[in-house]
């Protein structure tokens, strides 16, 4: 990964490549910015900048010898933290017991989310977290000399997701660095973080891929024609995996969807039988799988309201999403929404405080039945 394979963020890279070639080279770095803009691309393509031994105006070199290890993930002084499932044996498990999947995946689609990562790792029902066992591991791979003499840099991918534990000794770690150390933390929810750890990295803010940059990645990668790559482009409010999302509507999306347009009806109709058997469908997912669903659902709900504005440029809906929301979008209106977005927020909770799912989204359907006559 080099900054050229990063799309847009222009003004990032080269805020990154005069810090190097000014020598303010931060030990610890905060990259947080909502998925699918380019943050762990961003943050490969500076730790091989840092690595590069003839590093141009713009670029690595891609030739000398610490760039050829990049290209395969594989450079001895460049580290991945990330969150992992727990194996069969029931014991905490680190990074590297993963490291051949999380590898090939970048290799593959360098923009990824957790969900595609779990599903990388077959995680089903399982919630990926980073273990205490992995501080450790911290510790033994940046206490050793560094092999080519130049930085060590340890990637953090979602730092939000460690346990307190792990937190507790990472943050010892960022107070008194070891030399010549580098810690790229890659977060979407940097609030998470314990606070202290905040104040001993500074914060590396990214915005969305301008839709300019991300008409031109489209037109280079899939050849679409120029007015298909800006609408897709607009509706992606500013990241890559949303405009795949729309460009492909992965088999995810067309389930969150049908079930989103299921629930409205049955709710609207309040046909309590079908609603339950609903409840049954959705509750069989796995934990992950819920949460996003909720999101998506809190996303549709959004839209829904600011479609009733006649604005389409602040609406971001794919076609068949917008066909049902010239429907469905007066149902949601002032009266409502935020009462909507409340239950959809408390349902997510009690997902990840591991309530029982079929309970928790047959209330929630129960209490759209309610709320859907609001006008």
């Amino acid at each position: 990964m080099f900054f050229k394979d990063v799309i847009g963020q222009e003004e990032a890279k080269q805020r990154l490549i005069n810090e190097v070639k000014e020598g303010r080279i931060a030990h610890a770095k905060l990259l947080c910015g909502k998925e699918g803009i380019g943050k762990l691309p961003l943050a490969i393509a500076y730790a091989r900048y840092l690595s590069c031994e003839h590093p141009n105006e713009h670029d690595a070199c891609g030739v000398c010898p610490n760039c050829i290890k990049y290209n395969k993930l594989a450079h001895p002084d460049l580290h991945f933290v990330f969150p992992v499932i727990k194996k069969k044996s029931g014991k905490d498990t680190i990074s590297d017991d993963f490291l051949p999947e999380w590898r090939e995946l970048l290799n593959n689609t360098p923009y990824f989310n957790l969900a595609m990562w779990l599903r990388e790792m077959g995680a089903e029902n399982q919630q990926a977290q980073i273990y205490v066992k992995e501080s450790d591991e911290i510790f033994r791979k940046l206490s050793l000399k560094s092999s080519q003499g130049g930085y060590k840099v340890m990637i953090i991918w979602l730092p939000e997701k460690m346990n307190v534990e792990c937190s507790n000794k990472l943050l010892k770690l960022l107070e008194e660095p070891p030399a010549q150390t580098v810690f790229l933390l890659v977060s979407e929810e940097p609030d998470a973080l314990l606070a202290t750890i905040q104040s001993r990295t500074q914060r590396f803010q990214l915005h969305g891929i301008d839709e300019k940059d991300m008409v031109n990645a489209l037109i280079d990668k899939f050849g679409l024609q120029a007015s298909d790559a800006k609408s897709i482009a607009h509706r992606s409010e500013g990241s890559y995996l949303k405009a795949l999302e729309t460009l492909h509507l992965s088999e995810d999306s067309k389930v969150f969807f049908e079930l989103f347009v299921s629930l409205m009806r049955l709710s609207y109709q309040r046909k309590i039988r079908e609603m339950r058997q609903w409840s049954e469908t959705v509750g069989s997912m796995g934990r992950e799988r819920q949460k996003n669903f909720l999101t998506y659902c809190q996303r549709m709900i959004r839209e829904n309201f600011i479609n009733n504005f006649r604005n389409p440029s602040l609406v971001y809906l794919n076609t068949e999403e917008q066909n049902f929301s010239s429907r469905f979008s007066p149902f949601v209106n002032e009266k409502n929404v935020m009462g909507i977005m409340d239950e959809l927020s408390e349902a997510q909770r009690h997902i990840e405080q591991n309530v029982n799912a079929r309970m928790v989204f047959f209330d929630f359907s129960l209490k759209m039945i309610v709320l859907l006559v609001q006008k």
